[in-house]
């Protein structure tokens, strides 16, 4: 169905008003690939909190206009172009899902990442995916504190512990003594 200038204008601020609003954007080649597979996809990043989308060059070149970003690379918006808009703070999570699926299927691509008001090549939005999720590096953080607390506690606890068995110790010399006494 063709839009009207009127309908392309809108959409066009809609898309703008989405790219000011999410904090982290990534953009897909997904030539070849069938409906049932974009729907796994768009599956996968729902509980992200992400939407697969895709869209018009023409109306994504406007509503980068619109939005105020810059330094788009010319070759993004060559071919058809998906865009994942996360509305999660934490963008690693979306590109784990993103390089397994283009892992899974070769023709889907990352052509460019959006994340935190900074481009990224394909190149980083790969190493992106390695990190740890926000959710993970705490997980790591709080596990780390807890030992080195749990360690200093044990260390602490020692010289209590050791001088309650020597004086357990002692007792028993001096009951056994006693005994051998009497």
């Amino acid at each position: 169905m063709k839009l009207t200038k009127n309908q392309k204008i809108e959409k066009s601020k809609e898309i703008a008003d989405t790219l000011k609003k999410a904090p982290h954007l990534f953009f897909t080649e997904f030539q070849g690939l069938k409906f049932v597979e974009m729907d796994e996809l768009r599956g996968k990043l729902k509980p992200l909190r992400c939407r697969y989308a895709v869209i018009k060059n023409s109306l994504i070149r406007y509503a980068f206009k619109n939005a105020g970003v810059d330094g788009v690379d010319p070759k993004l918006l060559k071919g058809p172009v998906g865009m994942v808009v996360s509305e999660s703070e934490d963008p690693v999570a979306a590109a784990k899902v993103l390089a397994a699926f283009a892992k899974q299927f070769p023709q889907f691509k990352i052509k460019a990442g959006f994340v935190g008001q900074k481009w990224m090549t394909p190149a980083d939005c790969q190493k992106l995916s390695t990190l740890g999720t926000k959710s993970e590096v705490l997980a790591k953080l709080v596990g780390t504190l807890y030992s080195a607390v749990a360690q200093s506690a044990g260390v602490l606890q020692a010289p209590i512990r050791d001088m309650v068995l020597v004086l357990r110790a002692l007792e028993e010399k001096k009951k056994a003594e006693g005994a051998a006494t009497a």
